[in-house]
């Protein structure tokens, strides 16, 4: 008897958590893959239940191809993020999806690491206090307007201070920030509909992010966004970004506070600055910022910034942007660094 009761509950049991069909029961089953990907601070078990919960609630991830949605879950589980919406979230373009780290999710990840004392970013809107000053003594004041509508959204900013007293900052305008959007695939619709001020706050935090001392788990996670804009565009400058370099001088000291002015990370039409049309030095360095990680090696780079066109935008730039060329100029810096870096591991 007690066997049989045994049996029965054990039957009872199985009714209750039966597999699910279909890709939920793929990612069920996945649950061991998952484990081995997961950090130890996430369970596989209550990831399991967030992915589950993502596609059951999104008819889209439902119909999607399911080993786009398996990749793309898998991908977070990397990471160690949860795609709840918060810290990352799983999209599609079509019928395939995607996984996309949320400002939430990247800021916890960073902060976990260690290797920066602070790190924030936030979206300025009109009726704040906001100011901004470059020159020696670089300095954001920002004071929310806290009596009801803030206005319209006017800029973004991010800080980060590093162990060593360095303070890094970016600020972005709203039009650079919809730049960015402009490339994304989903600039209509998805993450930059539903959540703007998420998408425009780990903009400025990328480009940010590419002069801070990172290591590649880090930077991995900003390098996830890649597949999320149409770098096609971006492939034209790609075959001149091969370098960038020699014709900077190099600063005496690190450039811990230099001044930040990026682009988006893809967000690479023509180059501006063919010969048969209107220089835009500016745009062309926030174009090359915005590309830097691109390059994989200390001699790609080099190979773009020797180049004779180049060298040339960037005589250009100096006379028609002092500030935009000192950053530019730290941002090769930091980007060569850290690939010589990471030759050395």
């Amino acid at each position: 008897m007690a066997a049989q009761a045994q049996a029965q509950q054990s039957t009872a049991v199985a009714k209750i958590e039966p597999r699910a069909p279909g890709v939920v029961g793929d990612v069920q089953r996945m649950e061991k893959q998952f484990a081995l990907a997961l950090p130890e601070h996430v369970s596989p078990e209550k990831f399991v239940r967030v992915v589950m919960t993502a596609i059951n609630t999104n008819p889209d991830l439902q119909k999607a191809d399911r080993q786009s949605v398996l990749a793309a879950a898998m991908k977070c589980a990397q990471d160690g993020l949860l795609p709840d919406g918060r810290e990352a979230a799983l999209v599609t373009y079509g019928n395939k999806a995607s996984y996309l780290p949320m400002i939430a999710g990247v800021l916890t990840k960073v902060r976990r690491s260690g290797e920066l004392l602070s790190i924030s970013a936030h979206v300025v809107y009109a009726k704040d206090v906001f100011s901004y000053t470059l020159g020696d003594n670089e300095k954001i004041e920002h004071q929310p307007y806290m009596e009801g509508d803030r206005g319209k959204a006017v800029a973004v900013y991010a800080v980060a201070k590093t162990k060593d007293g360095g303070i890094y900052r970016e600020v972005m305008s709203i039009a650079e920030v919809e730049q960015v959007r402009n490339v994304s695939r989903a600039k209509n619709n998805g993450p930059w509909v539903q959540w703007w001020g998420e998408m425009a706050r780990k903009t400025v935090l990328r480009r940010l992010a590419k002069r801070l001392p990172m290591s590649t788990d880090l930077m991995q996670v900003f390098q996830r966004d890649d597949e999320h804009y149409d770098l096609s565009r971006a492939a034209q400058g790609a075959a001149t970004m091969r370098r960038l370099h020699a014709d900077f001088d190099e600063p005496q000291e690190p450039a811990t506070e230099a001044e930040v002015t990026d682009a988006p990370t893809g967000a690479a039409d023509d180059f501006p600055g063919d010969r048969n049309s209107d220089f835009d030095a500016v745009a062309w360095a926030d174009q090359v910022m915005d590309s830097l990680d691109q390059f994989g090696s200390v001699e790609d780079l080099d190979a773009f910034t020797n180049d004779a066109t180049n060298v040339e935008r960037f005589e250009l730039l100096k006379g028609a942007d002092a500030v935009k060329a000192k950053a530019l100029d730290a941002a090769v810096l930091g980007r060569r660094k850290a690939l010589a870096s990471m030759g050395q591991d």
